[in-house]
């Protein structure tokens, strides 16, 4: 059965997919906040170099290079896979510290991408509400600028963050075939470029369904979001 197919690659994609997921957000919503407040500091720049510095390096191409240096030039990481092949035989650290190595290199390349657009997407959407009239209006009257970020500006910049929380629910699963490949990742998106290849419909079709599934679900949960952060928006 194709579903049988499909669920045995879901452990690896929602690894991948929910930890890429956390880092961009835990890591870049601040980092927005940040750059917005100290616009055109020596922060705000020198992490400008760096963030479309990795976006300009395609995921497939940073991967490559990684293995070369970090897995075959110093021996840091293994070359590819989920987990070694004597993971079974290890303890619960082992195992914790195996899962680890093989996915730093991977993770690197999944996230490198994704930083720029959701960093850049908080932060001038935050500078837009910062120069609005709301925001004076409420530092003219008394209210403390970090409390005019935090109570008024900040709410209502996040809502593009929410609006595209929801297609990102694809990512989870379909992940990057590519960098898949080239890690030696058996996830859902190499799963699919192999029916492909194999002209296996059936587990293609499995795939498109399922990928117009999470799209579907990603978009209501969008809404769902955007009325919880937008003040404008109430449940009746």
């Amino acid at each position: 059965p194709v579903w049988d197919i499909i669920r045995s690659r879901f452990p690896i994609s929602l690894f991948y997919g929910l930890l890429s997921l956390i880092i961009t957000y835990a890591v870049c919503i601040p980092l927005g906040i940040v750059k917005a407040i100290k616009h055109r500091s020596f922060v705000d720049n020198a992490t400008s170099v760096v963030i479309f510095a990795g976006y300009a390096v395609p995921g497939y191409v940073l991967g490559a290079l990684l293995l070369l240096y970090f897995s075959v030039e110093l021996e840091w990481f293994p070359l590819g896979g989920f987990t070694s092949m004597y993971f079974d035989e290890l303890d619960t650290w082992g195992k914790v510290k195996d899962i680890t190595s093989h996915a730093i290199l991977p993770l690197a390349c999944y996230l490198v991408g994704s930083f720029a657009v959701t960093t850049l997407l908080m932060k001038n959407n935050l500078m837009d509400n910062l120069a609005a009239d709301y925001v004076r209006t409420a530092v003219a009257k008394g209210v403390s600028f970090k409390d005019a970020v935090v109570k008024h500006a900040l709410r209502n910049s996040l809502i593009p963050i929410a609006t595209t929380f929801g297609q990102n629910i694809t990512l989870l699963v379909g992940g990057s075939f590519l960098i898949e490949t080239i890690f030696d990742i058996n996830g859902f998106g190499l799963l699919g470029l192999t029916a492909i290849f194999d002209r296996d419909y059936p587990v293609v079709m499995g795939v498109v369904f399922l990928t117009s599934l999470l799209l579907l679900i990603g978009n209501i949960i969008s809404d769902i979001l955007v009325a919880f952060v937008d003040p404008r928006i109430r449940f009746k």
